[in-house]
C-alpha cells in the first residue's frame, strides 16, 4: 500500500523539479514542456506506452542528455551539470542496464562503488551468502538487488530508476519495490519508470503518464488503482 502524502508536501522544497522541460536527440524534441516535481519521501511512478519519452526524461534529468529548453532543479537549484556532478549533489540513477562489474565479486562491486558492505546487507540481506560470487553469475534478481543496494547505500536525496522489473519474477519485483518504498519512507525522493503497473501503483504516492513526450495524466494512485478503463484511455487516447 502506498504511503499517505504528508499534509505539507506541497510546501516542501522538491528534491527534483523540471519547469517547461523539452529534450530530445539532435534537433528533434522528444519531450515537450514538461513540469515535474519529486518531493522528499515520495515515490513518483512514471508510466506510459513504449516510445512515450520515459527513458528520455530520465536521461535529461540525470544530465546524460542535454536539455533543449526549460530547467532542471535539484533541491531548488537549477543545474546543467553532467551526471557525476549531479551525483555529488545527491542524485542517484539506476538505468535499465544493470550497472554491475560482471567479472568482480559482489563484495568487490560494493567496494568499487565506495559503499559499505554492512549498509548494503542491511538493505538486501539476501546477498550475504553471495558476497564472494562473481556478479556475472548472480541471478537477474540478485544483480538488480546489488545495483539498487549500491545506489541506496550512497543515501541519495533523489533516485531515478528505469525499469527495475525487466525479466524478473513477481516475488523479486515485489521485494525490490518494497525496498524502494522503504527508502522513500526514510526521506529519499524516488522517480521510477515501470511497465508493471499494478505493483508500482502499490508503492507510489503520485502517478504520471506520458504519451508522445507530454503528460496526459497526473493522479494519486488511489484515484486510478483498478480503474483500468481510465488507464487504458490515458495510454491509448491521450492527446498527441
Amino acid at each position: 500500500m502506498s504511503a499517505a502524502i504528508a499534509p505539507d508536501a506541497a510546501t516542501r522544497e522538491p528534491v527534483l523539479q523540471t519547469i517547461g522541460l523539452s529534450a530530445g536527440y539532435g534537433p528533434v524534441p522528444v519531450l515537450h514542456d514538461l513540469h515535474l516535481r519529486v518531493d522528499p519521501g515520495t515515490v513518483v511512478a512514471l508510466l506510459g506506452p513504449n516510445g512515450a519519452g520515459k527513458t528520455t526524461l530520465l536521461l535529461a534529468l540525470s544530465g546524460v542528455l542535454p536539455v533543449m529548453s526549460g530547467e532542471v532543479k535539484i533541491s531548488g537549484t537549477p543545474t546543467k551539470a553532467p551526471l557525476f556532478r549531479r551525483a555529488r549533489r545527491g542524485m542517484g540513477f539506476v538505468s535499465e542496464d544493470r550497472s554491475i562489474f560482471r567479472s568482480m565479486t559482489t563484495a568487490e562491486n560494493l567496494r568499487v562503488g565506495s559503499v559499505s558492505v554492512d549498509d548494503a546487507m542491511d538493505l538486501f540481506p539476501e546477498l550475504k551468502t553471495r558476497l564472494k560470487v562473481t556478479a556475472g553469475l548472480l541471478s537477474g534478481g540478485e544483480q538488480q538487488m546489488l545495483t539498487l543496494a549500491r545506489a541506496l547505500s550512497r543515501k541519495p536525496a533523489v533516485l531515478l530508476v528505469d525499469e527495475l522489473s525487466l525479466g524478473l519474477a513477481p516475488l523479486i519485483v515485489a521485494r525490490i519495490l518494497a525496498q524502494l518504498r522503504a527508502a522513500a519512507d526514510g526521506g529519499i525522493g524516488v522517480l521510477i519508470v515501470e511497465q508493471q503497473i499494478g505493483p508500482v501503483l502499490e508503492i507510489a504516492d503520485r502517478v504520471l503518464i506520458l504519451k508522445n513526450g507530454r503528460t496526459v495524466l497526473e493522479e494519486h494512485p488511489d484515484n486510478i488503482r483498478g480503474d483500468w478503463a481510465r488507464l487504458a484511455s490515458a495510454y491509448l487516447d491521450g492527446p498527441y
